[in-house]
This record gives structure tokens, C-alpha cells and sequence, in this order.
């Protein structure tokens, strides 16, 4: 891979990955080099040639067995010691939805460990929840430099597995490893809806305690474009998950 001084990025899928097109554009647009990379693709290639690493949403391997579980099997069996290279080096590595479980399937959020210490549970209303969601800048990560801590960004969320449970809640509050909470248009740590899956502590997204590491529900790509947002037209707002993007970048761009 030539070295032109653009973003190399990886954005990794497999068999029943569907938001790859849209996070490739996102960064496409922002001027880095987005590749779409099937895992197998992966094998005979090195992923420290890139200088980011997406997971991105969908229904991987159709979510059998449990959600992200067979896509996190399949990276252990294959690159999995390269990825803890990857991670330690300080590369950001984002995963969204799907890719977030992913992430946490693999033991690498909330911290690098052997088995997994987290997982995304069925949601509360045992159901698949598709809509607008608002999420409330909590603490700084690679993915967020660009965002306002306190600020309320809307960002739609789309998952039936969503639920984050964990016995490491309360030391990932202090660590201040939550990054996104759930919250109402008043900004107030609510319940359903305004929650769409039942997280404690309205927990939409978090990052390892380095904070290159990490994984939300809600999908940015989804609100790249002003004119995604269902308000747009009315209160001129909208691109809240362009943010996303331009924030990893500018980190990447540091290292």
C-alpha cells in the first residue's frame, strides 16, 4: 500500500455486513483512503499498513449463535494478535452496531482480555428498535474531538441486540470510558423510548481506557449528510455523525 500521506482505512466485513458503503463514503468525502476489506482478504495482508480500523454495522453471518459473535470468532482464529499490535500501537478502531459488538465479542472493549466482559443483550422490548435516537457527549475519545461534552447529538439507531451489560459498569463510569448516554429532546437520562434497549446508565457507546478503542449502537454514517436528519429543514441541524468521522481522522492524523 503506497504511503501518499492520506488515511489509509480498513473497514472490515464478512458475509451479512451491510453499512460498509456508507462508512466508506463518509470517509471518502472527508479526503482519507478508505478500503473495503473482506476478512479473507485480510488474511494476506497486514493491517498495520492502515491507520484506522472500522467495523462496520449488519447483521454479520446472519447474527447466529449471538450478535457479532461468529465475525469476533473468525478474527480470533485469523488476525487477532495483529489487531492487539494494532490497539497498543495507539491506532483508532471503531466499531458501529454490529461492529461494536463485534469489539466486544472479541475481548477488546472494554479492555483487552481473554474472554469477553461485556456483552449487547436483547433489548428490553424484545424487539428490533429503528429509529432517531439523541445521544449526550459524556467523555473525549478518538472518535469525538471534534463534539461537545454536555452536547446532545442526534443519531438514528437501528438493533435488536443493543443492550449493554456488563459487571464493569460502575468502573467504566469512573474511568470515564462511557462516552455516549441515551437521553430525551430535554436532555434528561430517560427510559423508553428515549432509550431504545434498557442500557443501565442509558449507556450507548464506550471506549477502552486509552480511548482508541471504540464501539457505539447508534450509526453516525446514517447522519452524514445534513439532509438525513428528519428536522433538517425546519431547525437547520443534522450531520451530527459527520463529527464522527472528522474526529478519527484528525486523531489518526496526530499519530
Amino acid at each position: 500500500m503506497e504511503d501518499d500521506g492520506m488515511i489509509n482505512v480498513c473497514i472490515l466485513r464478512i458475509e451479512g455486513t451491510n453499512c460498509e458503503q456508507e462508512t466508506y463514503d463518509a470517509f471518502l468525502e472527508l479526503g482519507a483512503n478508505p478500503h473495503l476489506v473482506h476478512l479473507e482478504e485480510l488474511k494476506h495482508q497486514n493491517l498495520l499498513d492502515y491507520q484506522c480500523l472500522m467495523l462496520p454495522g449488519g447483521f454479520s453471518s446472519g447474527d447466529y449463535v449471538r450478535a457479532g459473535a461468529i465475525f469476533a470468532a473468525r478474527i480470533k482464529s485469523t488476525v487477532h494478535a495483529t489487531l492487539e499490535k494494532f490497539i497498543k500501537m495507539g491506532y483508532p478502531v471503531g466499531g458501529i452496531c454490529n461492529g461494536f459488538q463485534i469489539l466486544v465479542e472479541l475481548g477488546v472493549l472494554p479492555r483487552i482480555s481473554e474472554h469477553p466482559e461485556a456483552c449487547l443483550s436483547t433489548n428490553d422490548s424484545a424487539r428490533f428498535e429503528c429509529r432517531p435516537t439523541l445521544l449526550k457527549l459524556e467523555n473525549h475519545c478518538a472518535f469525538t474531538q471534534k463534539m461537545d461534552i454536555g452536547g446532545i447529538y442526534e443519531i438514528p439507531s437501528a438493533h435488536a441486540e443493543g443492550k449493554f451489560v456488563s459487571p464493569l459498569i460502575d468502573e467504566l463510569v469512573e474511568n470515564n470510558q462511557v462516552i455516549f448516554r441515551y437521553v430525551s429532546p430535554e436532555g434528561e437520562y430517560a427510559g423508553y423510548p428515549w432509550n431504545p434497549n434498557g442500557s443501565p446508565y442509558n449507556i450507548a457507546g464506550i471506549c477502552n481506557e486509552e480511548g482508541n478503542v471504540f464501539g457505539m449502537m447508534p450509526h453516525p454514517e446514517r447522519a452524514f449528510h445534513r439532509y438525513q436528519n428528519q428536522d433538517w429543514t425546519r431547525n437547520g441541524s443534522g450531520a451530527h455523525g459527520r463529527l464522527f468521522f472528522e474526529s478519527v481522522l484528525e486523531y489518526a492524523r496526530r499519530l
